[in-house]
């Protein structure tokens, strides 16, 4: 047996040489989402698992096949949540957030699925959602698909990402094409796989999401859906098409995208990449105006949308974006217990003048051995105190990243002298 007790199979580590970039895509989010009038909501990770039954759609793949499910000591069904949008709608009716009210909010944090773990997807992954409850324009739907744009922009890896459109009219519309799409399959039957096979009796618009390469062609010739949009439908469509037009955001109308959940109705978006392989889409959404009064609220409009954030994070690493400096400004090296003593408690009153100072304590050990650490450490500064710089009130300041220059400043003047050399801000004493 393995001394080691490794992590559980698709359930990977993000090591502190990768959190750097996770922190560049997280502020760049959260500045996006809030800019734009969303608040957060901080969800459960566990809900019960009727909310994705009835949410996401029995004849899914999430709910047959992916979801981690079990029962807790009071013999309920929990799940491990799959996706976001339905435990947002859940807190949203729970605590009265959406009566008669507009709402917009974003969400952040771990999902879980049951996959083949490969490159970009992982069992636990991470996704930040945005959701709008309350408008039912395309408008709305074109604010979510702008946001998308803006943050690849900030980001620097636009020129990566794609962005394919599609609309699944009403639930009315979508009830008469099911007709004449479940004929079209009967008629290519023998040509159907088991999987699509199956879903031809319960939810056949599912074969056109279908990803084996042998059912590309029965896929394509399948009728488009577009072509039997209701009018509210296919005006809805047009506006936002007019409105993506005259932003300057380009996309492709692609009639096969239904995405892989059973909730959207009418718009639905993915921004995609070749960049990744396989694993291209980074963003999807949609509207979903029907999801609300499914699961017990009064009939209410609602879009949003969530983004893989391993996959942008692997964009980013592919775009070459620079990992940002997050290494500490200052590094102590003091030797003898009484520098010890001394560095611990200048370093207390440095942090309170200095919030953003990132200093790092001294660890005790040999003068040569402590700088080694220091420069390790990728500190741009040592702080020295030895028994000549305790004797003065003095402090050495050593520079590691430069010409390797050392000065000897009173211990009084030091936080003034970092405010200036790191461009950090300088609290009252």
């Amino acid at each position: 047996m393995s001394k080691h007790i490794r992590a559980v199979r698709g359930m990977h580590d993000i090591l502190p040489g990768e959190t750097p970039r996770w922190h560049t895509l997280e502020a760049v989010l959260r500045s996006v989402l809030e800019g734009h009038g969303y608040r957060e909501i901080r969800l459960p990770i566990v809900e019960r698992t009727e909310l994705f039954s009835r949410s996401i759609g029995e004849v899914t793949d999430i709910v047959e096949k992916e979801m981690y499910t079990f029962e807790d000591r009071n013999g309920d069904s929990l799940t491990l949540r799959p996706e976001g949008t339905a435990g947002c709608v859940r807190a949203a009716l729970e605590h009265g957030l959406i009566h008669n009210q507009v709402q917009r909010l974003w969400y952040a944090g771990p999902m879980f699925r049951h996959e083949r773990p490969q490159k970009g997807r992982y069992r636990q992954f991470h996704q930040t959602g945005a959701e709008v409850f309350g408008l039912p324009d395309p408008e709305t739907d074109a604010e979510l698909i702008l946001m998308g744009a803006e943050i690849w922009r900030r980001l620097g890896i636009d020129h990566l990402v794609r962005l394919e459109i599609n609309s699944l009219g009403s639930p009315e519309a979508r009830a008469a094409y099911r007709e004449v799409l479940v004929a079209y399959l009967q008629d290519h039957y023998d040509r159907l796989d088991e999987d699509s096979r199956r879903r031809l009796e319960l939810n056949p618009l599912r074969v056109l999401d279908s990803k084996n390469p042998d059912m590309q062609p029965v896929v394509e010739g399948a009728p488009r859906l577009l072509d039997h949009l209701d009018d509210e439908s296919r005006a809805h469509f047009q506006r936002l098409t007019h409105l993506l037009d005259g932003a300057g955001v380009p996309y492709r109308v692609n009639p096969r995208l239904v995405r892989g959940l059973d909730y959207y109705n009418r718009t639905v978006f993915e921004w995609i990449t070749d960049a990744l392989g396989a694993q291209g889409t980074v963003c999807a959404g949609g509207r979903y105006d029907g999801l609300v009064a499914q699961l017990g609220g009064r009939p209410t409009p609602a879009c949003g949308f969530a983004v893989g954030m391993e996959r942008v994070v692997a964009l980013l690493e592919e775009a070459g974006a620079p990992t940002p400096d997050e290494a500490p400004h200052a590094h102590w090296v003091a030797v003898g217990e009484a520098a010890l003593d001394a560095a611990f408690h200048l370093g207390v009153r440095l942090r309170r003048r200095l919030p953003g100072l990132r200093l790092v304590n001294a660890p005790g050990g040999s003068l040569k051995s402590q700088f080694k650490k220091a420069d390790r450490s990728g500190a741009r500064w040592a702080l020295v105190l030895g028994e000549a710089e305790l004797e003065h009130g003095a402090v050495a300041v050593k520079d590691l990243r430069g010409d390797g220059e050392q000065i000897t400043m009173p211990q009084a003047e030091l936080a003034e002298w970092l405010a200036r050399a790191a461009s950090l801000t300088l609290e009252e004493a």
